[in-house]
């Protein structure tokens, strides 16, 4: 009861941070983040994993997961503390590929998106008919393994991590588009060509700025993407162990300790039985989506305005 008492405290006074700060627009997005919606993780998968990760794994597997653990651990993380280093090594990789991933993505598909919303673009309607085609239909797994390991030859490289599935998806630029067609005047673009600005001074200086509530979208779907995807070092990383994410370190590390575990009956340990194997995979969720979980309450703003902005209107 103690600590049901400390958590409601702990709520009511991240409410009371939200009334200090609803004046100031980036302090109270932030707090009405951990407050309104932060709190309610804890009520949902992401926050059962955060609690069941610092519960001893013997109460975990006995009781279940519960709100309030019988008995609190630090196990599990001491755990996954012995591969400190090649932890970190992940996460360096994951934000090299998740920068870089990002970054290329939001200007293939802000431009590819802004070529299409235009009149007067040849060949307009069959570039769109040929992304929206895309949504509905795709190669399939095989030939697009063998595409790009065949002919673009990008197999236990970089590029495997940047570029099948993830560089360009259809829905983010027909999102795009939309917003580029009801959200930004053509009069204002009309305007600007009067002035003698180009196509891309137009495309640069009018309507990026307009388009940042999509861009902002786009970007955090195009982030958490990146971040969490695993298929790919999976599927063209057989070597090259030195590129992996996060998220393929991790994989790899879960199917460790279910082998591990699958085998505690046969010449078992002590280290092998004491292995934390519930605990420790809640605590591997965790570290996976803690990045994501710190970044979206400072673009939340312009994710849920981007969202209604840039939705197909009839």
């Amino acid at each position: 009861m103690e600590l049901f008492a400390r958590l409601i405290k702990t709520v009511h006074l991240f409410r009371r941070w939200q009334n200090v700060f609803e004046k100031n627009k980036r302090f109270s997005g932030f707090c009405q983040y951990f407050s309104g919606t932060g709190c309610d993780l804890l009520y949902c998968s992401p926050g059962a994993a955060v609690i069941s990760s610092f519960t001893d794994n013997t109460t975990l597997i006995r009781n279940g997961y519960q709100f309030i653990p019988e008995k609190f651990s630090l196990d599990a993380y001491a755990y996954l503390l012995k591969s400190g280093k090649l932890i970190m090594k992940a996460y360096g990789m994951s934000f090299v590929v998740t920068g870089l991933g990002v970054a290329v993505s939001l200007t293939v598909t802000t431009m590819l998106a802004y070529a299409i919303s235009r009149p007067g673009i040849p060949g307009k309607k069959i570039l769109t008919f040929f992304v929206f085609f895309t949504m509905l239909f795709n190669g399939g797994l095989v030939p697009t393994y063998m595409m790009y390991t065949g002919v673009f030859h990008i197999k236990n490289t970089i590029w495997a991590l940047l570029i099948p599935n993830l560089l360009v998806r259809a829905y983010y630029v027909m999102l795009m588009r939309s917003y580029f067609q009801t959200s930004i005047p053509e009069e204002i673009l009309e305007a600007a060509s009067i002035d003698g600005a180009s196509e891309f001074q137009t495309f640069y200086k009018v309507s990026i700025p307009m388009a940042k509530p999509i861009i902002a979208t786009v970007a955090l779907f195009s982030m958490i993407l990146y971040w969490n995807d695993w298929q790919n070092g999976l599927y063209y990383l057989t070597t090259r162990t030195d590129l992996f994410t996060i998220q393929n370190l991790l994989n790899r590390m879960i199917q460790e300790i279910q082998f591990l575990s699958s085998n505690i009956a046969v010449g078992q340990t002590a280290d092998v039985a004491s292995l934390p194997s519930t605990a420790v995979r809640m605590a591997i969720a965790v570290i996976g989506i803690l990045p994501i979980a710190i970044t979206y309450p400072f673009i939340q703003n312009n994710f849920a305005k981007g969202i209604t902005l840039g939705a197909v209107k009839g």
